[in-house]
């Protein structure tokens, strides 16, 4: 990860209290307002976790500055590794959009998925997302075509693959 940032592994009593939709107090004094991962991704990570999914794929991460050390935002895998590819998330505070944080993360989350076996990582983006589509780019992903989410939006796919 560049200097500027660093991931921060949730632990499971940090991830029960996020899915209650509760900062963990240990954290709090540290989190930028909208810096933690919401409900739904810490349920999801827990979820994973007691069907025995193993690290990193269950694993949810908060993104700390590192000239303050304040949290800035949260990311990780969005499901277990399936057939060599796994799809990744992240979201950044208002306040600390436009440092770079999201890239960093998103260069930090390749690195870990390639390093535990992946062959491919996945973002998807909503097409006027521009400043997700920056950051896809700028990580070194490639647009790889558009589907229609659960909701009924149309997302663009956005791969990198470890041979890249």
């Amino acid at each position: 990860m560049n200097a500027s940032f660093s991931l921060f592994e949730l632990d499971m009593g940090q991830l029960t209290r996020l899915a209650r939709a509760e900062v963990p107090l240990e954290l709090e004094a540290d989190a930028l307002p909208e810096s933690m991962p919401p409900a739904f991704i810490a349920r999801l990570s827990l979820r994973l976790a007691e069907q025995g999914v193993p690290a990193p794929w269950c694993c949810t991460f908060l993104i700390r500055r590192t000239r303050d050390g304040r949290f800035v935002g949260a990311c990780g895998f969005k499901a277990a590794l399936e057939e060599g590819r796994v799809e990744v998330g992240y979201g950044v505070a208002p306040e600390a959009r436009g440092e770079g944080a999201a890239t960093a993360a998103l260069r930090a989350l390749i690195q870990k998925a390639f390093e535990a076996g992946a062959q491919a990582v996945l973002a998807e983006v909503e097409p006027h997302n521009h400043a997700s589509l920056a950051v896809v780019r700028k990580a070194g992903l490639r647009w790889a075509g558009c589907r229609v989410d659960e909701s009924g939006d149309e997302v663009e796919q956005w791969l990198r693959r470890s041979a890249d």
